[in-house]
Formats: structure tokens, sequence, C-alpha cells
């Protein structure tokens, strides 16, 4: 899809800006990080839909206040001092914020895979291109996905945290993510996403499941381990013998209003 050239001069100069930008470290409390992250709490409480689908045209509007919350992590260091779980969120916070801003910066769009990103030499996709500065260094949502939220012990409902842009993601949470209460809003969102029919279709015997779980099949086991653990949060009894199938899933932006086309889910 073109891309108008001020849209791509606003997001290289951004770019630009951040990698110039000095690092400060940050050593926060509980307190401080939930002060940091406070902007882009206050965002999704007013442009996040009942449904759990982002209104780009209202961030579009508050655009500046989504900058200056992306510009402020220039001068954060996540540090040993911090929780795991504080890091996670962090970098949960991090991921949605940056990806939610790239596709502003090309909005209107139909789907964030349609979006090149202008680097030296040519262009990169949404997910590989660096798009954020934290603590001075660059990076690129799926470095951030691999890097900093996943390890030995992968925790699943990652996957339905991170904002995919993607119609058949998991719908958003209406608030930031938060170290002190991160378990219990990773639950929330698991069962959310699971008991929607919209996303997934279950009956005791036989389970229609998103693309995410195929996706990433590495993360959530073997077929044994995916019925243990959507047994763990669905209201539907899951017989140990029951059989999986994935749905396909659609890229179609997560839009407060938007088209729903499918496709095959691969992994980024």
């Amino acid at each position: 899809m073109p891309v108008a050239f001020t849209h791509l001069s606003r997001y290289a100069w951004l770019i630009w800006l951040l990698a110039l930008a000095p690092t400060v470290l940050y050593a926060g409390t509980q307190t401080s990080l939930q002060q940091l992250h406070e902007p882009w709490n206050d965002l999704l409480s007013r442009h996040v839909t009942y449904d759990g689908r982002l209104d780009y045209q209202g961030v579009l509007e508050d655009e500046d206040e989504l900058l200056q919350y992306l510009m402020s992590l220039r001068k954060v260091e996540p540090t040993a001092a911090w929780s795991p779980q504080d890091t996670k969120a962090f970098w949960l916070n991090v991921y949605n914020a940056s990806a939610a801003y790239l596709v502003v910066q090309y909005y209107p769009v139909s789907s964030i895979n349609d979006i090149r990103v202008k680097v030296l030499g040519g262009s990169k996709s949404p997910w590989d291109a660096p798009v954020v500065n934290v603590g001075g260094q660059m990076y690129s949502l799926n470095q951030i996905e691999r890097e900093k939220l996943s390890g030995p012990s992968p925790d699943p409902r990652t996957h339905f945290a991170l904002m995919y842009a993607a119609a058949s993601a998991a719908p958003l949470l209406k608030e930031a993510y938060d170290g002190n209460r991160l378990n219990q809003q990773l639950d929330v969102q698991t069962r959310r996403f699971l008991n929607d029919s919209n996303f997934n279709q279950l009956t005791p015997t036989h389970l229609k499941l998103s693309s995410l779980f195929d996706a990433y099949a590495k993360d959530f086991g073997s077929p044994s381990e995916v019925l243990a653990f959507v047994s763990r949060y669905v209201r539907t009894p899951i017989e140990p013998t029951a059989t999986i199938e994935y749905i396909s899933f659609s890229w179609a932006l997560n839009d407060r209003i938007g088209p729903d086309t499918s496709q095959p889910m691969s992994k980024h």
C-alpha cells in the first residue's frame, strides 16, 4: 500500500531523534513505574472500545501524548532492581504503545502488514524495523517479543497481551500493564480471549482454536499441554482426548470499525 511521504518523513524524524537522545538510567520504584506508564494508561482508557478494539482516529487526535510517552522511554533502562513482573509489564507496555504509534503514523491502513518503514538502504516490515528507543538502544517489535518477553520458560499468556494490531488477536486491555497486578491481568486476558466464540469455538471433544496457538506452538507445548492450558481458563469442560484444529487469522486492523479479511496466521 502506498504511504504518504509526510508520514515517512515524520516517522524517520522520530527514529533519528530518539537515536540521538541521551540515555538516563531510570531506577524506578513501583510508584514511579506506574507514573511512567500513566500516559499510556490514560490513552488506553479513552480509546480502547468495550470489545477491545483500538480507536486509531482517537489516538491520532492524541498523538502528541503518545509521542511524549514514547520519548520518555529513552531515559529508561530496566535494571536488576526491578522485579521480573515489573520488567515484563514494562516491555508489554513498550511493545503495545510502539505498535499503536506505528499504525498511527500510516493511518488509515487496512492492516499493519501493509506498512513498510523506511530505513537506511530500503525498507523493513513493521515487525523488523527499529521503532522505539529504550535506554538509548533501538528495538524492533520482534526484538522486544523474542529477546525481552520470551525465555527458557515463556509465558504463553503473553500472546494474549501483545497488541498485534489484528482483528483476530486478543482484545486489548483497557489499561496499562502493571507489575503489581500482572499475573491477574494476564489471567483476565487469557480467560476473556479463550471464552469468546469470535476467537475460539470449544466443545468438550473438539477445540477450534485461534491460529495464535499454532504460530506459537513452541510456547504452548504439546497437544496435551494445550488442552490442559485451555482447560484452566474456559467454562466448557474439555475432555483429555479432545481434538484440536485452528481457525484462520484475520490481519485486518483492530480498528474501532474495520473490514474482516482472513488469512493463515504466521509467526512474524
